[in-house]
């Protein structure tokens, strides 16, 4: 399984669809979220190339379509325990410190089916908006 691709650009597509992807997304059309962490393996299991510093992504909303552009400014990996409070902070989830952000992070894995231990790799993405797409463009 590939990663959607719309208007030339691989897809990116926060949290799980429905109201978590709404709030994210609205985050991130904010100026609020200005990261995003990923699991290293599902890479591996989806045959992805990790992200490049300059590489364009369409935001994309429940339905595929693309509603923003980000690009990616800042890539690292680090284990799950390691993930710094400066990239957590800048996911802009309102995580008040990194003990609430490793739980959310925790739950929302496992409930995704793929629960995180603390060396588990995560791969910390660091973008900017680049434009929003108004409905009808």
């Amino acid at each position: 399984m590939t990663w959607p691709r719309v208007d030339g650009m691989r897809g990116l597509e926060l949290g799980s669809p429905g109201e978590l992807r709404a709030r994210l997304n609205g985050l991130v059309l904010a100026g609020q979220k200005r990261a995003t962490a990923g699991i290293l393996t599902e890479y591996e299991v989806e045959q992805e190339e990790l992200e490049h510093v300059g590489e364009r992504l369409a935001l994309l909303d429940d339905d595929g379509n693309r509603i923003g552009t980000v690009e990616v400014t800042g890539l690292s990996i680090h284990p799950f325990i390691e993930v710094p409070w400066e990239f957590a902070a800048a996911e802009g989830e309102g995580d008040a410190d990194l003990d609430e952000w490793r739980a959310g992070h925790r739950g929302f894995w496992a409930t995704a089916g793929s629960p995180v231990e603390d060396d588990t790799p995560i791969v910390c993405i660091r973008f900017t908006l680049v434009d929003v797409v108004e409905p009808g463009d």
